[in-house]
């Protein structure tokens, strides 16, 4: 089965690199038309020249509002609608235990990974969405479902994520639909501290699929999220893990 997005619009935060970026190639090639964002306005033309079919951009920092109305404003104003957003832009500052980290930091990482899905999401609905339908696609992790001895800020705001996903889905229904992918460990440069030299093939060991995530996985899952096939599908969480969650641990079986 061939899934398109002939005639659609969409919107990727985070869609200069890793995740987002494939994401966005992957609408264009089927059809969509594709604006990403991120902070550095070269990084974000590099890659809409390399996603092609038409990809335009809009540089902007995702945890500012003012830069966030004038991304969505752009995207209007270029392709007349804003039918699928997908929140994926995402910080983590800091690496260590919870009760350690300092305010800035914290703040920091929810007005990212919190605030900012929420604000993107309000303009969307306001400016496009609550007339005429759409799609959002939230972009949490794994460890939004369970815990980590230095992860233990970044997972706090993926779990505010899901559940803001489930509150959001029955709000903007039925013209709506909101659902969030959970990704394991990815190899993208935002994750590489956990994945690069020896760390990656001991993860991947641990996972009953025995390979670590691709960009493309999530990539798929996103598309399948926004084109028709997800249709009957909202408030619910999509979790691409390589079977993490459910491998055996070592006091187990």
């Amino acid at each position: 089965m061939e899934l398109r997005l002939d005639g659609k619009v969409a919107l990727i935060t985070g869609g200069s690199r890793g995740i987002g970026k494939a994401i966005a190639a992957m609408y264009a090639e089927a059809g969509a038309k594709v604006m990403i964002t991120s902070r550095k306005a070269d990084v974000c033309e590099a890659a809409a020249a390399e996603i092609g079919h038409g990809c335009q951009f809009v540089a902007g920092n995702v945890g500012n509002a003012e830069d966030a109305e004038r991304v969505i404003d752009a995207t209007m104003e270029q392709f007349g609608a804003v039918d699928i957003l997908v929140n994926n832009a995402a910080t983590n500052p800091y690496a260590g235990p919870m009760i350690d980290v300092d305010i800035p930091r914290w703040q920091k990482t929810l007005d990212v990974n919190m605030t900012a899905p929420l604000v993107w999401t309000q303009l969307a609905w306001h400016k496009h969405m609550k007339e005429n339908g759409g799609v959002v696609i939230n972009i949490s992790s794994v460890g939004g479902l369970s815990t980590n001895p230095v992860l233990g800020v970044y997972d706090v705001t993926k779990a505010a994520l899901i559940h803001m996903t489930k509150q959001l889905a029955p709000e903007l229904g039925p013209g709506v639909r909101v659902n969030a992918i959970c990704p394991g460990l990815v190899k993208t440069d935002f994750a590489k501290m956990l994945w690069e030299g020896d760390k990656g093939d001991q993860v991947a060991k641990a996972y009953p699929l025995d390979r670590l995530g691709e960009v493309e996985d999530i990539a798929g899952a996103a598309l399948y999220l926004a084109a028709d096939s997800g249709s009957w599908m909202t408030g619910q969480i999509m979790v691409l893990d390589g079977g993490g969650l459910v491998r055996f641990d070592s006091m187990g079986g």
